[in-house]
């Protein structure tokens, strides 16, 4: 398993203040919606798996539940995705898990994201299991009382038991070649 901190495409000064350009260009309110945030990220309509997974990304994101990402929720998204470190990240993704926002994640809850990742990544990867199978597997392997139901502890510990669990459970979509790909498209 790789060290998280040292990404081969760091982000430098110009283009983090490129994406805060895009930021004022796009949204010159201050106030980032759902389809401009799409739009920054290149996600066509078109794409309904993408367009589900970023919308979990951008309600993760806006902290104040108001369906817009302020500037300070935009810089500290960024922050994440392109800095953050592995128990940051594991974090984040545990919040995209926990849907209901009660602390615990249900196979409900982690089938969701499951089926999203499937469609997204999953289904071209080596994995020859269904979305059930990944998700029984996962609580195998995480849920350590057996209770059906996986805490920010088991969810951590748990990525750190297994390297087949922390890649499922980080969500690593290449977010940041994603950031950077996208971060000149806009004039």
């Amino acid at each position: 398993m790789g060290q998280e901190g040292s990404h081969s495409e760091e982000m430098d000064l110009a283009q983090i203040q490129e994406l805060c350009i895009i930021f004022l260009k796009e949204c010159p309110s201050g106030a980032l919606h759902l389809h401009e945030f799409k739009k920054i990220f290149g996600v066509q309509s078109t794409s309904a798996e993408e367009s589900l997974f970023l919308e979990t990304i951008f309600s993760s994101f806006d902290t104040n539940q108001d369906k817009t990402l302020d500037f300070l929720e935009y810089v500290a998204a960024l922050n994440l995705i392109l800095r953050g470190n592995i128990e940051d990240r594991l974090k984040w993704s545990f919040k995209m898990y926990d849907k209901d926002g009660n602390g615990k994640l249900d196979r409900q809850e982690v089938k969701r994201i499951i089926r999203i990742l499937y469609k997204i990544k999953l289904q071209t990867s080596d994995i020859e299991m269904s979305p059930s199978q990944i998700c029984d597997r996962l609580f195998e392997v995480v849920d350590q009382n057996d209770d059906g139901q996986i805490s920010l502890s088991e969810f951590m510990e748990g990525a750190q038991k297994d390297e087949w669990v922390m890649d499922l459970l980080k969500l690593d979509v290449n977010a940041s070649g994603w950031v950077i790909q996208n971060c000149g498209k806009f004039p």
